[in-house]
């Protein structure tokens, strides 16, 4: 690429004589803020302070991917402002990728108009400087010329020497920058937030950090998505299948911290396109063998919009689609020169120009479409064999789940090699080189940070026949033990939708897995085979065919199916099957899949059998001593909530939220789950409080509520303990004063004169931060908890890895505590999170986050998957109420099994 400038045209605004400094307009208005439905505008809730630290477990030495950052005080500010893109006709530059070659010309060419000033440039729409520019409003022409536009024949291919348009100069491209002064953030916000004094000039100064961060990303030619960076390097490529590779690259982003202000940076993966040549990705992507087998209705919609090269010339084009015709069919017109005077346009094939005019024979894509790299209107034809996938381009569509799992087992590093990963990429990266990062007055420390931590003892664990024990390690299993609250199941069937399948073999050894654990199991009724035509059908239709057959083998509904699947994974029977059992009929079911199935197997599966059927296979020894601090003494209600939100991709499918709560108190291990679809794509849930009139509240919370005063003898819980999954910092606020507020509300309105008292904590899984053992190749020990160092300054909030972690490096769980009007201690508090993580009824390990949690994930994904929204009515009633707003609401759950957990 060449960059050239054109004369100079600057706009300034210089101060008068008399006047040392300019004084700078104020930033814009922001705009004013609509409250949204059912919140109280006199609600502003912030997330509470820590009050204190916890002191209970073994002391453990750790480290942290957190780098110390030393800033020297200033009173200097970073200078904000807006950047805006014209083309020579004055019309704005809509492109993305351009702006920051702009810039970087802008830099080159005008660098004394701009005080010699160095800059951080988003990539977008805004600029950032330490200290300001010469002027409010600046404005510079600058020309790109780029040496690989447009040297093509219309409607044919790269010419170097045989038409007209090869002998003109590359075509430039002109444009206007316009840089206009914002606001200015003072570096200070930093120190203050530091010292607890948190302000929104703060979260403006970091992100100017950030920027630089990734401007510096910028200029070693990564990719860059988000706060992370992805250098082009073969070494760091992860082989999925289907034309995908998950490319291994660093996050980096700063935090205020109680050590202070840190860099935190930690391993990442995104997923791009395999690069080569586009022949050989086309094979992969589409899984065949050969060119001939290619689906080329599916290759014009995988190719569109990717940037390809072509050689020998090794110019780079976007391509919009496919030729109609082949190679050897698709003609256009040439325009020639001969003896400098011109021709008529002779018409080609795309096969013979290549041929005659490029000296090169087409092999592989003679018979098949070309690629075209033009314009609607204009088309410009390369055959496949000269293109190549340029590499770092991103694929944002859904992974397969053999994708998924290859990347998981790849992707994992143990502990030792991610801190050796990013011991070297902070060499690398060396940002004490950078002049702008300089320019701030940071310096940041390339020694991981020293955190002392604490380990956490196990809870005790209850079992069938009084017996007691500590889990090792995180985890238990059920050898010699028997389940402590084992259900009987009656009336049962087994269906079968797999030829695979020995069911003879599966009832047999079902039912005696059951006896040893202490569960009664009566033979089944009847097992229903499949049979071969009807297997033929659409997925629903084989199901309806099946419950055909299970109401002639039944003169009342079973209590009780076991289905087995026809396929291990994304079997299409599933979400049909669990809508007709689940909504239609009221049936407890449990899937499963055909394959190896052992003893392990299927204590797995009875597990989850008798938590779905009312039962409880563990407790905590506390919970039956009824013994937990606070939460055993006080009635307490326990929520979890969670939104799940479709594919990539799939902007018809609605969000689901879902709400599980606890039941029967003082048990804090039952839960069961309101579940609800709101708009795609919204993190906020917003059916928990929905009045439909002055008696009557259709909202998730008052069904919940309802069901503990029913669960619990006529008792109303004085104590309701809130843990929220899935939400940035950035949206605590929204979560204090729309969700919290929403169930304050329903309180109100079931009760106006009960006020409990409420504890609000939310659970990030999606952070950076790691810990390690700096002496140890092994993860932390689960039960690992840190409350200081590398903890926000202010707010209350720790980190937890309750699991054991055999493989990879373990993530911990970072909890916010935003609200806490019942007065929790440090300690009590952190024992119960970390207790919560051992009552999952389906596993025999402690898991990362909380129990609460998990099961409202598991609600809202199963509820979103086994109902296709499109095949339901508009007038479809909501699970337990009404739906609004235009969006197709969840069918009610059968009433027979409403209050289970049918999610486990």
């Amino acid at each position: 690429m060449i960059i050239m400038t054109m004369d100079r045209k600057t706009k300034m605004e210089h101060s008068d004589e008399k006047a040392s400094k300019e004084v700078l307009p104020p930033p814009p208005p922001l705009p004013l803020v609509v409250p949204p439905k059912h919140v109280s505008t006199g609600s502003n809730r912030n997330p509470m302070a820590r009050h204190m630290t916890g002191t209970k477990g073994r002391r453990i030495e750790l480290v942290s991917n957190h780098f110390n950052v030393k800033l020297n005080k200033t009173t200097d500010h970073f200078y904000q402002y807006s950047v805006a893109l014209f083309y020579e006709d004055g019309n704005p530059v809509e492109a993305k990728g351009i702006g920051r070659r702009v810039l970087d010309a802008v830099y080159t060419f005008h660098n004394a108009e701009m005080g010699s000033k160095e800059f951080a440039y988003d990539g977008e729409r805004t600029l950032f400087t330490v200290g300001p520019l010469p002027g409010t409003q600046l404005e510079f022409p600058v020309v790109l010329e780029n040496l690989s536009s447009n040297r093509t024949v219309r409607g044919g291919s790269p010419s170097e020497k045989d038409t007209k348009r090869s002998r003109r100069p590359p075509q430039s491209k002109s444009y206007t920058v316009r840089i206009s002064y914002a606001t200015k953030i003072p570096i200070q916000a930093i120190f203050n937030a530091l010292r607890g004094q948190e302000s929104d000039q703060f979260y403006e100064a970091v992100r100017v950090l950030d920027v630089m961060l990734r401007q510096h990303a910028a200029k070693q030619g990564c990719l860059l998505v988000r706060q992370s960076f992805f250098h082009n390097d073969p070494r760091n490529a992860i082989s999925i299948g289907g034309g995908v590779v998950g490319c291994r690259g660093f996050h980096s982003s700063f935090r205020a911290t109680q050590a202070g202000l840190t860099l935190n940076m930690d391993v990442s993966t995104t997923m791009i396109l395999k690069p080569g040549k586009v022949v050989d990705f086309l094979l992969e992507n589409q899984n065949v063998k050969t060119i001939r087998e290619i689906d080329w209705v599916k290759a014009k919609r995988m190719l569109r919009n990717l940037r390809v090269k072509t050689f020998p010339s090794n110019i780079e084009y976007k391509i919009i689609g496919l030729s109609e015709k082949r190679c050897r069919q698709q003609a256009f017109f040439m325009k020639q020169r001969n003896a400098d005077s011109p021709s008529e346009p002779v018409e080609i094939t795309v096969s013979d120009y290549y041929a005659e005019y490029r000296n090169h024979q087409l092999t592989v894509s003679h018979d098949y479409p070309c690629l075209d790299v033009g314009k609607p209107k204009r088309p410009v034809y390369i055959p496949l064999e000269l293109c190549e996938l340029i590499s770092l381009q991103r694929y944002t569509k859904a992974l397969s789940n053999l994708q998924r799992a290859k990347l998981v087992e790849q992707s994992r590093q143990k502990p030792q090699d991610r801190m050796n990963s990013l011991k070297h990429e902070m060499k690398r990266t060396n940002y004490g080189a950078d002049p702008l990062i300089n320019s701030t007055g940071i310096t940041i420390d390339n020694s991981f940070i020293q955190i002392e931590g604490r380990v956490l003892e196990p809870p005790k664990l209850k079992f069938g026949n009084g017996v007691d024990m500590f889990p090792r390690d995180g985890r238990w299993n059920f050898n010699n033990k028997t389940l402590v609250e084992p259900k009987q199941v009656k009336h049962w069937a087994v269906v079968n939708f797999s030829a695979r399948c020995d069911t003879d073999s599966l009832r047999r050894d079902l039912v005696r897995c059951c006896k040893v654990k202490g569960m009664y199991l009566d033979a089944p009724h009847v097992v229903i085979q499949e049979n071969l035509q009807s297997s033929r059908n659409p997925a629903h239709v084989r199901v309806e065919l099946m419950f055909e057959a299970i109401k002639r083998a039944f003169s009342i509904i079973p209590r009780f199916l076991l289905c087995i699947l026809p396929e291990k994974k994304n079997s299409d029977i599933y979400g049909p099957w669990k809508r007709m059992c689940l909504v239609e009929n009221g049936i407890v079911t449990q899937c499963m899949a055909p394959g190896r199935i052992n003893d392990q197997y299927l204590t797995n599966l009875l597990l989850k059998i008798n938590a779905k059927m009312g039962g409880l296979n563990s407790l905590l020894s506390v919970e039956c001593l009824q013994s937990i601090p606070i939460v055993s003494k006080i009635p307490t209600i326990i929520f979890g909530m969670d939104v799940s939100h479709g594919q990539p991709g799939r902007s018809d499918l609605p969000s689901v939220a879902a709400v599980v709560s606890s039941r029967k108190w003082p048990l804090i291990s039952q839960y069961r789950a309101s579940v609800r679809a709101q708009a795609v794509r919204n993190e906020m849930i917003d059916a928990l409080f929905k009045p439909v009139s002055p008696k009557e509240d259709e909202g998730m919370i008052r069904e919940l509520l309802l069901d503990f005063y029913q669960s619990t003898p006529q008792l109303k819980p004085e104590h309701i303990i809130i843990f929220r999954d899935g939400v940035s910092e950035s949206q605590f606020d929204q979560v204090l004063n729309i969700e919290f507020e929403q169930i304050v509300q329903a309180c109100k309105f079931l009760d106006d004169k009960w006020s409990p008292k409420f504890l609000v904590i939310v659970a990030q899984k999606t952070h950076h931060t790691r810990f390690f053992q700096p002496r140890s190749d092994a993860n932390v020990p689960p039960g690992t908890i840190i409350d200081t160092k590398v903890c926000h300054p202010k707010n209350n909030d720790f980190y937890l890895c309750a699991q054991n972690g055999p493989i990879g490096t373990t993530r911990p769980t970072h909890y916010h505590v935003l609200l806490d009007q019942i007065g929790f201690s440090a300690d009590n508090l952190q024992e119960l999170v970390h207790s919560l993580s051992y009552v999952y009824q389906r596993s025999t390990t402690a898991i990362s986050v909380v129990a609460p949690i998990c099961y409202a994930h598991l609600a809202a994904v199963q509820m979103g998957q086994f109902v296709k929204f499109d095949d339901v009515s508009d007038t479809a009633s909501s699970h337990s109420g009404g739906g609004g707003g235009g969006i197709t609401q969840i069918p009610k759950l059968h009433g027979n099994v409403c209050t289970s957990m049918f999610f486990c």
